[in-house]
């Protein structure tokens, strides 16, 4: 068990994040950190848990500002003194690795430099390092890949070794383990518990009720439970998590998806929509899985597991005809139009142009492709979307608001079928069903096949009318 130090590495006191305008997003919230504690913070998305994040460790967007006081190891920062601390005192892991790793430079080389540059270790003994905290996180054998050779999974991990090998003491953490399989979740998490457990301080962002349970097992470490920018309740972790206050806290940890209630899931008896036939995918010379055998029906959801980096998006890529199956084949019924296979992508910054309003860029596909614009307003009340995050860009909306906006999208273009790839990881359990629940009553509305991809199996079971393991069929 953890034990805390006097020590007092982090406080905040009624810290407040609002527009330049005076919006307030973040509500005063009093903080304090000493060295060998966790801190969680739960809540749904969008709930000012990033923000606040950002906030404490000077990342805010420019057209945010904080009011209230931050100490860092008992000093009051300007910008240039905290940036100074950076790497090797202070870090916050990225939600997306796709804004952190360089895509030009191996993951090897990344975690390298941070090591010889920021820890300041000898070049050669930066190797070394380099190596074994990549193989401490299951990428021994993938260290001299580029980022987009890696799974978003895998992309995760890569980020993180990168980000912590600076040897920073105060940790931030916004969804370390999301898209991660249970074996790289553990193996994160240990990780993490680490930090305190060297005398450090950790503040995690999660919506994972279990990744909670565990960082928050010693009897200093505490619990934040937040909701539309105010703190509703905080406490020893025990106590918040097992014996809640608040509404919305008591819903929240009543949402984990093995509670769900179980739903009807008839298999439709229509006509074959596709079948796959002895398909075997490979990227490069590494061979993925073999042998796949399945045939999906118009409104079908299949659900598809396995470990990170076994296939799964590779998979989507190949039913949207991104990529040529090595062997094996896909054959439609009828062969839908191209814009009627959509992917949803586990990392929803992909997928839009950053510096552009989402309105402008829901507009320019409406126009286009010649989309229903009256469906846009029901779509984001359904999606809990309120109409005002249209004029912000997608730097500047939370990771899971974002992928909400992503799924309208795909529903505007009526499709056929649509790979969703791990697209609630980002999401509350409150939100990730009502989100799940509303994506697949539109399918089934449109008659659209729906792959849903996720290390949850209780979610799958919960949906999915059949369901594939890829570990079954890896080379």
């Amino acid at each position: 068990m953890t034990s805390i130090s006097d020590t007092v590495l982090v406080s905040t006191d009624t810290l407040t994040v609002q527009t330049r305008a005076g919006h307030v997003l973040v509500e005063p919230i009093s903080v304090t950190l000493h060295a060998g504690q966790n801190l969680t913070i739960l809540g749904e998305t969008g709930s000012g848990k990033s923000l606040l994040a950002q906030a404490i460790i000077g990342a805010l967007p420019s057209e945010l500002m904080t009011m209230g006081r931050i100490l860092i190891e008992n000093q009051a920062l300007n910008a240039r003194q905290l940036r100074a601390y950076w790497g090797r005192r202070m870090v916050m892991l990225p939600q997306e690795p796709s804004r952190s790793l360089d895509p030009t430079m191996t993951i090897a080389h990344q975690v390298w430099e941070s090591c010889h540059f920021v820890a300041k270790h000898s070049a050669a003994n930066s190797r070394t390092l380099a190596q074994d905290k990549l193989a401490a996180l299951g990428l021994g054998n993938f260290a001299h890949y580029y980022p987009h050779q890696l799974s978003g999974g895998m992309a995760q991990r890569a980020s993180f070794a990168v980000t912590m090998a600076g040897g920073a003491y105060i940790v931030i953490a916004d969804e370390p383990t999301k898209g991660l399989d249970e074996a790289n979740k553990r193996a994160v998490i240990a990780l993490l518990q680490q930090v305190a457990k060297d005398g450090g301080t950790l503040l995690t962002i999660t919506h994972d009720i279990d990744v909670a349970k565990v960082l928050s097992a010693g009897s200093s470490d505490r619990v934040m439970v937040m909701k539309k920018g105010k703190l509703l309740e905080q406490g020893i972790g025990a106590q918040v998590l097992e014996r809640p206050t608040s509404d919305y806290a008591k819903q929240l940890m009543a949402a984990a998806p093995h509670r769900w209630q179980a739903q009807d899931k008839t298999r439709t008896e229509a006509s074959p929509l596709l079948e796959v036939r002895d398909l075997t995918l490979a990227r490069g010379k590494r061979v993925l899985f073999n042998q796949l055998n399945l045939t999906l029906r118009p409104s079908e959801v299949l659900g598809v597991v396995g470990g990170s980096g076994i296939g799964k998006s590779s998979f989507g890529d190949a039913l949207c005809g991104l990529l040529i199956p090595a062997s094996g084949s896909i054959d439609w019924q009828q062969r839908p139009k191209a814009h009627q296979v959509l992917k949803l992508y586990q990392d929803p910054p992909a997928a839009f142009a950053p510096h552009v309003p989402l309105q402008t860029l829901l507009d320019d596909v409406i126009r286009k492709h010649n989309l229903d614009a009256s469906r846009v307003p029901s779509l984001l009340a359904a999606l809990k979307l309120d109409k005002a995050i249209l004029s912000r860009n997608a730097l500047n909306v939370s990771g899971g608001e974002l992928q909400r906006v992503a799924i309208l999208r795909a529903l505007l273009f009526e499709p056929v079928l649509l790979f969703a790839d791990e697209v609630t990881s980002r999401l509350d359990p409150i939100t990730q069903k009502e989100t799940l629940d509303l994506l697949i009553a539109q399918c089934q509305a449109q008659h659209c096949t729906l792959v849903l991809v996720s290390h949850d199996h209780d979610v799958l079971r919960h949906y999915c009318h059949q369901l594939i393991d890829l570990e079954a069929l890896a080379a």
